[in-house]
């Protein structure tokens, strides 16, 4: 017998740690529970720097685990929830960690993906699977939570929290000059592949420089990697060119960078889905990821996607055949991405952003 879903929940539960790429696409499904249901409690369970990104955000307790505090964090975690009940558990982290920090929270039910998209056996941890939803986006994947729960509206919108303090952190670093933001790494995990190479930034820095007078300013972390990048990157462009302020903001400042950028340009990593939840415009560089499923969801048209042909130069295969989100773990994949397929994209995208910041709602708090 299938647990009930609430018809009116009061108590909302969202478990979701990671990552910040990740965090950001889910708002939309928060958004939409709360216009469903406003007076609904809502508690989010989310990771600590994943927290530091999206504090602050409108109608939302949340819950902080740091994930390097292990078992003992968890067992802290239980204990402080110890008296909470949720009407229902929305179990929206795919990882075993996710599901075994599930255990200790109560819940009337617990709602999680269908078999065909859960991982690590997620599914065996939940009372209600979503409906199966072939080649989803990851964004919608998210709204089919508040889908199998009866919501009705579904657009997505966002409403970040973005503090007085960060936008002064950010000035800190720019001054009141316009600029293009480049965050040219992503997150350095094993076999991810997702870089692109310092000339080609420093081509678009170029084009970006001459033909429009804007700034590049870098941002990322303060990794090894990150700022060997950047150094190579600013090497190789004019004097006065780039802003190198990597590893120089925090989460809050780089959302204050991202919101006052007339552009971004990434590769698939966590500032393209901060940029698309400002509704900044953003270039997003695809070849190891299938943009269809992971690309910045309202700036997709301006993708620059390498992925299908990462597939059949790496993969030997049909894209049509392969498994939805099946990525290319092959070093030489972003090296399919030409300087002139990104600076095409960023004139496409600079021509196109003043109508789009004029037509569409704010999303900015």
């Amino acid at each position: 017998m299938k647990h009930p879903l609430p018809a009116r929940p009061e108590h909302i539960g969202v478990l979701r740690l990671s990552a910040l790429g990740d965090v950001c696409n889910l708002v939309p499904t928060v958004r939409a529970l709360q216009r469903q249901w406003p007076e609904a409690r809502i508690t989010w369970i989310i990771g600590k720097g994943e927290h530091s990104l999206l504090a602050g955000l409108s109608g939302v307790e949340f819950v902080v685990y740091d994930k390097a505090s292990g078992i003992a964090g968890m067992r802290e975690l239980w204990r402080r929830l110890d008296t909470t009940r949720f009407d229902v558990l929305l179990h929206m982290q795919q990882a075993l960690r996710a599901s075994v920090l599930s255990l200790g929270l109560k819940a009337d039910v617990r709602v999680g993906y269908d078999k065909a998209r859960a991982k690590d056996a997620q599914h065996w941890f939940t009372h209600r699977q979503l409906a199966p939803h072939p080649r989803a986006h990851v964004v919608d994947s998210f709204l089919d939570f508040a889908r199998l729960l009866g919501v009705e509206d579904h657009a997505a919108q966002w409403d970040l929290a973005i503090p007085e303090a960060a936008f002064e952190e950010a000035a800190g670093l720019t001054g009141d000059a316009p600029y293009v933001l480049m965050s040219p790494c992503a997150n350095p995990r094993l076999r991810n592949f997702r870089n692109w190479s310092a000339e080609g930034y420093a081509a678009v820095v170029e084009h970006a420089w001459v033909q429009h007078g804007l700034t590049t300013v870098l941002t990322g972390g303060g990794s090894t990697q990150e700022r060997e990048m950047g150094s190579r990157i600013q090497s190789l462009s004019q004097s006065g060119a780039v802003v190198d302020a990597i590893g120089a903001s925090s989460l809050k400042g780089l959302l204050a960078l991202i919101a006052r950028a007339r552009a971004v340009v990434a590769p698939d990593s966590g500032p393209v889905h901060m940029a698309n939840a400002l509704n900044t415009p953003v270039v997003g560089l695809f070849a190891t990821t299938n943009p269809d499923r992971a690309g910045p969801y309202r700036w997709r048209d301006f993708v620059v996607n390498r992925y299908p042909d990462a597939v059949t130069t790496y993969l030997h295969k049909d894209p049509e055949t392969l498994p939805w989100g099946q990525r290319v773990r092959h070093p030489d994949a972003m090296s399919l991405i030409r300087a002139d397929d990104v600076i095409r994209n960023l004139e496409a995208v600079l021509a196109a952003s003043s109508t789009r910041k004029e037509t569409e709602p704010s999303d900015e708090a």
